[in-house]
């Protein structure tokens, strides 16, 4: 039997970075992205790193934070196609000898990342990103193994993406969430028309049937903790509010701003912002890959 003792974990999270882009918020703010968390799970001599940060800059100071750990790396997990999550993985996976695992429809979505970074994010971060190849592999049962504790790969289906799923870690009634759930941060609802809220809640459900106790969300308030009841009802609240809001407003600004009336303390307005630009298009029709590409840049 594993002693759960002997595991635990720890998050670094990298605070917003200016986005290359013209002109402020509706509300004056200067736009910038979503603070990113990290997560090292590790034992006594091993760790496995969850969703790898976006820019050279992140990857060298989380790197060196895993280092300072004074643990081995054995696995690099990506919880979902968006590069974000996932673009620094291959350098930190040199650097420690690493190997970067994903599930399948994962590793499909990040294939399209790496397509669609030169006309998104290369635009967004110029010089920032490092080169990105695809090198994920799938693992038997989507199953890890850390010192003899199951960390469980549970496929979720649509979130803010496509083909996410999130690490189940048993033994720290954890469940590192990547983009299904977020803590404290404006929930990224751009690739969210069609009714992919209700696909998105379907996938916190089946975070919830895991029945844990602390989520780690990758966009983060890093001053919050990371209680999954408070995590799970305040991501279950925001879709209902996106939905009530939506109904009642005819334009994104006027969206953005009653979302930020009814979540004030939330991070991230310029995901809102997005998500609010992207949700209005798609309303008018016109191909969804241009849409986004015009509520980001």
């Amino acid at each position: 039997m594993s002693d759960a003792t002997t595991l635990g974990y720890d998050v670094l999270v990298a605070d917003p970075l200016p986005l290359n882009v013209s002109g402020p918020l509706p509300n004056g703010e200067p736009r910038a992205y979503q603070p990113i968390a990290v997560t090292l799970i590790h034992g006594a001599r091993d760790a496995v790193l969850v969703d790898p940060p976006l820019t050279t800059g992140q990857a060298e100071r989380v790197g060196d934070w895993v280092e300072a750990s004074g643990k081995r790396l054995t696995h690099i997990f990506a919880t979902h196609g968006h590069g974000d999550h996932w673009f620094t993985a291959g350098g930190l996976a040199d650097r420690f000898g690493a190997e970067v695992v994903a599930t399948a429809g994962t590793i499909e979505q990040m294939r399209g990342n790496e397509a669609f970074r030169e006309v998104l994010w290369d635009k967004l971060f110029p010089g920032q990103i490092p080169p990105s190849p695809v090198t994920a592999v799938t693992v038997p049962g989507n199953r890890l193994t850390l010192e003899g504790h199951a960390l469980n790969i549970v496929e979720v289906g649509h979130a803010d993406s496509d083909d996410c799923a999130v690490l189940h870690v048993p033994d720290l009634d954890l469940v590192v969430a990547g983009d299904v759930i977020y803590n404290g941060v404006h929930q990224y609802l751009g690739e969210a028309a069609g009714g992919s809220l209700d696909a998105w809640r379907k996938a916190v459900d089946t975070v919830a049937a895991l029945e844990p106790r602390r989520i780690v969300a990758s966009h983060q308030n890093k001053n919050l903790d990371d209680d999954a009841a408070r995590l799970i009802r305040e991501t279950r609240r925001y879709f209902d509010d996106a939905e009530d809001v939506l109904a009642g407003c005819a334009t994104p600004d006027a969206y953005f701003h009653a979302m930020l009336d009814r979540h004030p303390d939330r991070l991230g307005a310029t995901v809102l912002w997005v998500g609010a630009r992207a949700l209005y298009l798609a309303r008018d029709g016109g191909d969804p890959v241009q849409n986004l590409l015009a509520a980001w840049l």
